[in-house]
């Protein structure tokens, strides 16, 4: 018996967007249902929008996400709050950050390179006193991401 835990995401408006940024980052299969999908009339305002979807690949990168109701304005300044880094400290009003943690500085530079597109840069990816790699950063959806690499 086991169990997995996998970050779902709220947006507003644009779960479906960033659900196919994040499959051109991670790779793997996007399923996306949709509120008209399960029962909403299709002809409503919304029923296009995602009330379930889900970026998966392979080597076990999951995130799910869908569209508040009802919350079409797209400003991700209304729920991403702020994060800033200063003298080694972190400073946040944000609830979580989203960590992807890898084994070489080449496999986390890829991903922060695709993640980066956009993004606000909170940290520069680089070596730290704890990983040999370190960056964070708020993409373009308004997630702020920490990314490393495990210290051997």
């Amino acid at each position: 018996m086991g169990i997995k835990t996998t970050t779902h995401l709220n947006f507003r408006g644009t779960a479906r967007q960033a659900l196919d940024f994040y499959r051109s980052v991670f790779g793997g299969h996007v399923f996306v249902s949709t509120y008209g999908d399960v029962g909403m009339p299709k002809d409503l305002p919304g029923a296009d929008k995602v009330v379930f979807g889900q970026v998966a690949n392979e080597d076990g990168f999951r995130l799910m996400a869908y569209d508040i109701p009802g919350r079409d304005d797209a400003d991700i300044t209304a729920t991403a709050g702020t994060t800033s880094r200063e003298n080694g400290v972190t400073f946040t009003d944000r609830a979580f950050f989203q960590s992807v943690r890898g084994e070489t500085l080449d496999e986390i530079r890829k991903y922060w390179d695709a993640l980066s597109n956009g993004a606000d840069i909170v940290e520069q990816l680089a070596e730290s006193a704890w990983s040999p790699g370190f960056g964070m950063l708020t993409d373009r959806f308004g997630v702020t991401w920490v990314l490393d690499v495990e210290a051997p």
